[in-house]
């Protein structure tokens, strides 16, 4: 069965910190065709747009496009602070492979 994604506390409180919601803004999480494994994430601040599925939480919002939906099924969107810097990270059941950069993955 194919869960929408989760957005972890981490993320949502990376968000408020940011004053993503002040600004009007979601974080979008999108799949783009492309990268060095065939897809890639797309991971911006956007303003929602009507036929998003909307994750909330913390008074935020992730955003996901009906597109992409299907390739982020049970996905988990987190927040990472690691020496090499702090990012937001998905961490995919979908892909069979991904490249060292994270942004890429392939089915």
């Amino acid at each position: 069965m194919n869960l929408p994604p989760k957005v972890t506390p981490r993320a949502f409180e990376r968000l408020a910190e940011i004053g993503a919601s002040e600004q009007g803004k979601a974080l979008r999480v999108a799949v783009e065709g492309g990268g060095c494994s065939g897809f890639q994430y797309e991971i911006e601040l956007d303003d929602p747009k009507a036929d998003d599925l909307v994750l909330e939480g913390s008074g935020q919002k992730v955003v996901v496009d009906s597109i992409s939906l299907p390739f982020l099924a049970n996905a988990v969107i987190d927040f990472s602070e690691e020496l090499i810097g702090a990012r937001f990270v998905i961490e995919n059941p979908n892909a069979t492979s991904a490249c060292g950069c994270g942004t890429s993955f392939s089915m």
